[in-house]
């Protein structure tokens, strides 16, 4: 592990508007380390990680994450933090109108990537690390909702990224293939990227023993390990 956390938070406050959601919140994740996050629907696990992503302004208390401050955080570094992280959503979130491939080129553009040969390579990469090398030419309708899951995760790598932030990416899967998207997020963080995965799914959580923080209340609790659920 690195010296310096891949996350820290220290006495942070969440709010979404004005409503406080989370209070006094401190947590440190270190690199390649797989937290599970979890909680009740409403008790501010996206809130937690829209924080993360810079997607909700750090307003009150301090928050460290891939080497940006996040109370300093302007919108125009956002895009520079979202290099540094992945994000894997529960719906999976790719364009119906373009291939497999097209989908992980229009994220390249988008992050500031200009040689094509490049691009294509590291496009082919990030499929052949999620099982889908010989995918790339379908569109997203023509594949079963956890090869869906698999190019998002696919998306969410292509930078490289030092954090994965997973938002109940098995909450459309069935228990097989959830099985297989948990143990790719977990080979992920064993190879040093950390990743943090909000979930429901506690009979799955049981199968890795890991750290796991609960949204309860308008606090976030550290719990000791997967199998305590």
């Amino acid at each position: 592990m690195s010296d310096s956390p891949i996350i820290l938070l220290h006495g942070v406050r969440i709010f979404q508007r004005e409503n406080l959601v989370l209070n006094n919140v401190d947590l440190t994740v270190h690199k390649g380390e797989f937290i599970y996050l979890i909680g009740r629907t409403g008790s501010g696990k996206s809130s937690l990680m829209r924080t993360l992503y810079g997607d909700l302004p750090l307003r009150e208390g301090e928050g460290h994450v891939a080497g940006f401050d996040l109370a300093k955080l302007k919108r125009s570094q956002v895009p520079y933090l979202r290099r540094k992280i992945g994000v894997v959503f529960q719906d999976f979130q790719l364009l119906s109108d373009r291939t497999v491939n097209d989908n992980l080129l229009f994220v390249l553009k988008a992050t500031g990537w200009k040689e094509r040969k490049r691009m294509d390579e590291r496009v082919q990469q990030v499929l052949e690390k999620v099982g889908l090398a010989n995918k790339g030419y379908k569109m997203p309708h023509e594949l079963s909702g956890g090869e869906q899951q698999r190019v998002s995760i696919a998306r969410a790598l292509l930078n490289d990224p030092e954090l994965v932030l997973a938002d109940e990416p098995t909450g459309n899967l069935d228990p097989e293939t959830t099985e297989e998207i948990l143990d790719l997020l977990f080979a992920i963080s064993a190879s040093g990227s950390s990743v943090i995965m909000a979930t429901h799914d506690y009979t799955h959580m049981k199968k890795i023993n890991t750290r796991v923080v609960r949204c309860e209340e308008g606090r976030l609790l550290e719990l000791s390990a997967a199998g305590a659920v």
